[in-house]
């Protein structure tokens, strides 16, 4: 008896793992078998014959008997996984089961001919990509043992098919998903026997929509008279909750919901889907996607609050700052269950309420690894409400489309709806969507959503609570002009489009002697701008001094109310966006007023954003002064968006074509990937997080606490990083953490601007010091280097001064 299995050279039976806490190995028709059961039972029906002959050969390799050597401790480096994608490929013609099986272990690979064809089992044992050893390279070996044990797949084999679709891409994700969803479940409850310190997985509650229906409708019956808001409020609202009831009836998959803010999408959409649930059954969850964490804390607020009571994992939050949720309240024991149960659902999205952001989302429906795929089964009989969908990125919007097109089709029975005040206009890339995705059954219709809310309503005319002031947005003006407007009175918002100018402003202000100045910046790590924020609402609401100069971090969805407000002229659809921060529950009986201005240091970000603002002043030039309350410009103004720039990345097309899963998985990128994560010096905790970091190294766990006191940094052009940024190892691997990083030098974290990478000390001690003297002082502390000095602007500054 050996301690990892029986030493009994498979006369037993063959294990696919060694034994668990209870002493018991996991034999091959348990692990085979139970992944198969799993798989089947989440798959689209479609996709049950698939997934029945991936979970049965997705371990076929272990039969080898090296592999059982190696669970003995008598062997290394083996690849288990490529006999099993072989045999799906060779005979059964299933490429899709082939990757599927490939890349349980290593990713999705590419689904070419060519690359297809590499997974030979003879060509692998003469040059294995990744410098491994095949459990058994004459896949017959395999097959007789598997049939020993009264395992068969029992599938006729079928003739091989290539495709190049972003439709058949997405398909063979869902059957990852389905498996490697299957295989981690499988392999952990194995391994999980015997261990009492574990934390058992838990069980979600079902929707239950006809339930949460019934509270939704109690609240917003609530609202409707609550006097507090306007009664012409009130009436926008409760005719947009109505709308969205009536088209929760409608069999369509695919909508669109296009209101102003401030009129209750947050709890209509709701109404939407869970009328759509209690009528559909097929649904099984529900799916809110938000682009900005500040809108995801304010909706899992709002939530959290409609379904007090419920069980703790009816709604599960997922994003980057998951596991840091304040559970103070509860327990100690209960804090640690509860976030250690809420990860173990994150994993695959097991619960009836996700509230999650765009990255997560829908870089996941690009992916390419375990993971990040794992989760996809689950969006099969969903309703999928993406708020704020004028933030997604021009560049992917033909790809993502072309994703959500086919999922929102009766072979998933999934249900997308794109909600936002300023709706892009993208039944304008219905062609390009429907263009390429021809393969036979795929039912790709392009892109043509029903509209939930009726032209008779009349949103936008009958929310006419602010209206813009083009007068200054045709000359420069200063920022010192603009600090004068906002002194005059005690409540103002003012957006900006760089950090530069934001600090600019709000040191005009401070000159002014201004009351009641804030500043919200992606420079402030998360937990710095939840702060900002309360001490902001409380402001508003107590009618104390509130002036706001922030980038346009606040723009989409933040719960903000100002009587009055400024932007920086930039892209249409967030000068509209600003508008919905004042004015917003129409407390005035006189439209607010929404100035814009043209900066006299007219910059802006690169790429999209600055061809967008440039088509503003076009639009600005030939209509004269824009109405911001007409949907009609929003469509016009997308529509010749997407014709300036590509809605499409070439290079993400062409991979795409060449099915090359790493690639598409590379490219597809909300957020650009030549960042670094830094871990900034704002509070005790975060202090703690960075000697945790410093004496053993850096975790999953700790990243999840750690991002509450992040700030995402761009590298340089030669993809270095600052040299006052600390370095981090993984605590596992003892390996350089290449995108972690801390700033342990307060002098780098203002308490009002945030991180100041280009100025940092410098930007501070300059004021005390002097520029000589604090070029002396950076480089005497080895904070910057002489070249690094220069580039930050000092030498050519202190030289003169020097002589």
């Amino acid at each position: 008896m050996n301690g990892g299995i029986p030493d009994d050279g498979g006369t037993t039976a063959w294990y696919a793992h060694s034994r668990n806490p209870a002493g018991k190995p996991q034999t091959m028709v348990e692990h085979a078998t139970g992944v198969t059961t799993y798989a089947e039972r989440v798959a689209p029906e479609f996709l049950k014959v698939d997934t029945h002959v991936a979970g049965l050969l997705h371990d076929i390799g272990k039969y080898g008997t090296r592999f059982q050597n190696l669970l003995r401790g008598k062997d290394q480096k083996l690849d288990h996984w490529s006999a099993g994608a072989w045999i799906a490929l060779k005979d059964y013609g299933r490429s899709n089961v082939a990757l599927t099986i490939q890349g349980h272990h290593i990713g999705l690979q590419r689904g070419d001919k060519q690359s297809l064809n590499e997974m030979r089992l003879t060509k692998l044992a003469e040059n294995h990509p990744l410098e491994r050893s095949l459990t058994e390279v004459d896949e017959s070996v395999l097959l007789k043992r598997f049939a020993s044990e009264g395992l068969s797949v029992g599938v006729p084999p079928q003739k091989p098919g290539f495709t190049t679709s972003a439709a058949a891409m997405l398909d063979v994700r869902m059957l990852f998903s389905c498996l490697t969803d299957g295989d981690f479940l499988d392999t952990a409850q194995h391994m999980q026997e015997g261990d009492e310190t574990r934390t058992p997985r838990p069980t979600p509650p079902p929707l239950n929509a006809e339930n949460a229906l019934k509270l939704l409708e109690k609240e917003l019956a609530r609202l409707n008279v609550n006097e507090a808001v306007p009664e012409q409020t009130r009436k926008l609202r409760y005719d947009l909750a109505e709308a969205c009831a009536l088209a929760g009836q409608s069999a369509s998959r695919l909508f669109t919901l296009t209101a102003p803010t401030g009129t209750g999408k947050t709890l209509a959409m709701l109404r939407f889907a869970l009328t759509r649930a209690k009528l559909d059954p097929r649904i099984r969850r529900i799916i809110v996607v938000l682009p900005f964490l500040t809108i995801l804390d304010q909706t899992v607020r709002v939530y959290r609050t409609l379904f007090t009571g419920a069980d703790a994992h009816f709604l599960l939050e997922h994003h980057s700052l998951t596991g840091t949720r304040d559970t103070r309240d509860l327990p100690a024991n209960e804090q640690r269950d509860e976030e250690k149960e809420a990860r173990l659902l994150t994993e695959n999205w097991d619960s009836p309420v996700i509230v999650t952001t765009s990255v997560q989302l829908l870089e996941s429906l690009f992916a390419n690894r375990p993971g990040a795929c794992r989760k996809l089964h689950n969006l099969a009989g969903s309703v999928i409400l993406f708020d704020e969908v004028q933030t997604l990125p021009v560049p992917l919007a033909v790809p993502t489309l072309k994703a959500l097109s086919r999922l929102a089709t009766d072979a998933y029975g999934t249900v997308v709806v794109f909600a936002t005040a300023t709706q892009p206009a993208f039944e304008h890339l219905s062609d390009a969507v429907r263009n390429g995705e021809v393969d036979p059954g795929l039912e790709n219709r392009g892109w043509s959503p029903q509209e939930i809310v009726p032209d008779s309503l009349q949103l936008y005319p009958r929310a006419r609570r602010v209206v813009a002031d083009w007068t200054y947005a045709k000359s420069p003006t200063t920022f010192s002009t603009v600090a004068d407007w906002i002194a005059e009175r005690p409540q103002s918002l003012c957006i900006v489009n760089l950090k530069r100018h934001a600090r600019e402003l709000a040191d005009s202000l401070r000159e002014k002697e201004v009351s009641g100045l804030f500043h919200l910046s992606t420079a402030l790590c998360p937990a710095h701008r939840r702060n900002v924020l309360r001490k902001i609402g409380s402001a508003l609401e107590r009618g104390t001094p509130c002036q706001l100069v922030a980038t346009q971090c606040v723009e989409a969805g933040v719960d903000l109310d100002f009587p009055r407000a400024f932007r920086s002229i930039g892209p249409l659809d967030s000068i509209v966006q600003v508008a919905g921060r004042c004015n917003r529950s129409a407390r005035s009986t006189t439209p607010g007023v929404l100035r814009v201005f043209l900066p006299e240091d007219e910059k802006y970000p690169p790429g999209i954003y600055q061809k967008a603002a440039a088509l503003t002043k076009i639009l600005l030039k030939e209509k004269g002064d824009l109405d911001i309350n007409d949907p009609s410009l929003f469509a016009e103004y997308f529509r010749r968006l997407y014709d300036l720039t590509k809605p499409e990345s070439p290079a993400l097309a062409d991979a795409i074509l060449k099915q090359d899963y790493v690639e598409v998985a590379r490219l597809y990128r909300l957020i650009e990937d030549n960042t670094v994560n830094v871990v900034v010096p704002y509070s005790k905790q975060a202090f703690r997080l960075m000697e945790t970091a410093k004496a053993i190294g850096i975790s999953g766990g700790w990243m999840r606490r750690a991002r509450a006191y992040t700030v995402t940094l761009y590298r340089k052009r030669d993809g270095s990083v600052p040299s006052f940024l600390l370095p981090v190892k993984m605590a596992r691997t003892g390996k350089p953490a290449d995108d972690w990083y801390l700033c342990e030098l307060k002098d780098y974290y203002d308490p009002e601007f945030g991180l100041l990478p280009d100025e940092g000390g410098q930007f501070l001690l300059t004021q005390l010091l002097g520029v000589a003297k604090t070029m002396e002082f950076l480089m005497l502390n080895r904070i910057v280097t002489a070249n690094e000095a220069h580039d930050l602007g000092l030498v050519h500054q202190v030289v003169p001064a020097d002589q």
